[in-house]
């Protein structure tokens, strides 16, 4: 079975998961675990709620321009969230905009997740590279971060493991 989203972690750690979901038990673990869902269903929504994070966490990081769920967004190819630094030319001046972009799928995810996810993108206002200070600062932010980029890999793997199950076996032709 492969599982793409845990691709670099202990091959233990991935058995385990693996038996989780051939068993089918994943899902029910998960639940128990992350009970809790967002009422961040909208961009205005999503936007107040990084904004909280950022007062909290980084009041002088630069400023964001936008912050909205985008469908485009595809975690298997890498992308659950994206901050886009934009700078464009308005008569003499340099105008700079800073977006988020979170994947839409965030909307049915738990709770912790969604923060997880928001932390990570937040931090990049200041740290563009995934380096230690980007992960110090991912860490200030949400303690609980490497546990939960964790756990939600191991929610995204079940989901995808759900899907693949409802669409029943390929049909090769």
């Amino acid at each position: 079975m492969n599982l793409p989203y845990l691709n670099g972690y202990p091959t233990a750690l991935v058995s385990q998961v693996q038996t989780l979901l051939q068993s089918g038990e994943l899902g029910s673990r998960l639940s128990q675990k992350y009970t809790q869902s967002h009422p961040h269903q909208t961009d205005k929504s999503l936007y107040l709620y990084v904004m909280d994070f950022k007062q909290r966490y980084l009041k002088n990081a630069a400023p964001l321009a936008k912050v909205q769920y985008d469908n485009q967004q595809h975690p298997v190819r890498g992308t659950l969230g994206t901050n886009t630094y934009i700078a464009r030319v308005q008569g003499s001046k340099l105008k700079n905009k800073n977006e988020i972009r979170v994947a839409s799928l965030f909307r049915d995810a738990p709770e912790e997740f969604l923060r997880m996810i928001v932390v990570h993108e937040l931090a990049h206002l200041k740290e563009k590279d995934h380096n230690k200070a980007f992960y110090q600062l991912c860490t200030h932010m949400e303690p609980s971060y490497h546990q939960l980029e964790f756990d939600m890999r191991v929610w995204l793997s079940w989901r995808e493991h759900a899907a693949q199950i409802k669409q029943g076996p390929d049909v090769e032709g």
